[in-house]
């Protein structure tokens, strides 16, 4: 792809970087960008540069959000002894828009992957295991995504539990293996979630 401008150029390598964005897509939005007033390519650069230097991670649950503590944890009507444990914060979302779970969430940062260099000692799984041993939570919901790497944490998690008094379950399996949980329609994730069963039911099919 031939640039007459190097500044051009730049932009879209830039854009590029961006998951699911090649170089023509990267080029469709900068020449967009290019018909936009300048105020508001300004407030666009800003509010990206405000999100990551001021953006932080709730001490709590380790949801993305703008205080120390989230909105889900901070609120009084959620159940904090059902803790859901989701990948990243795309699954608290689609969770959330099934508007079918009134507990808390704890956020991993990822997945066990082997093939892409994430072990345990890489998510937040220690700090999973000492709220749960603070013997508080009555429930642990594993909803992670059901691809191999999902079930080989989900499994991990379990043994790491499994000793302490808490519940474990994981959601129902409406949910086709290999799918991930934000691309799953609200209704059958919902249901999934209304009709969690044992992690050890699970084990034993």
């Amino acid at each position: 792809m031939n640039f007459s401008s190097k500044l051009l150029k730049d932009a879209v390598n830039e854009f590029a970087r961006l998951p699911g964005v090649g170089k023509r897509s990267a080029l469709r939005l900068v020449l967009h960008l290019l018909r936009q007033d300048e105020s508001q390519v300004n407030s666009l650069g800003e509010s990206l540069i405000k999100m990551r230097k001021e953006l932080s991670y709730c001490t709590s649950c380790f949801n993305i959000s703008d205080t120390d503590i989230c909105d889900i944890c901070e609120d009084d009507s959620r159940d904090k002894t059902l803790v859901c444990v989701v990948e990243d914060i795309r699954d608290i979302m689609a969770i959330e828009n099934t508007q079918q779970f009134k507990g808390v969430y704890h956020v991993l940062g990822g997945i066990i992957s082997p093939m892409n260099g994430i072990g345990p000692d890489d998510l937040n799984i220690d700090e999973l295991v000492t709220k749960v041993g603070q013997g508080e939570i009555n429930e642990v919901v594993l909803a992670l995504n059901t691809t191999l790497e999902g079930d080989t944490t989900n499994f991990f998690l379990f043994k790491k539990l499994k000793d302490a008094n808490v519940q474990i379950t994981t959601i129902a399996r409406g949910i086709a293996v290999g799918d991930e949980l934000e691309y799953v329609d609200d209704i059958t994730l919902g249901r999934c979630m209304i009709n969690r069963t044992p992690y050890e039911t699970m084990l034993a099919q």
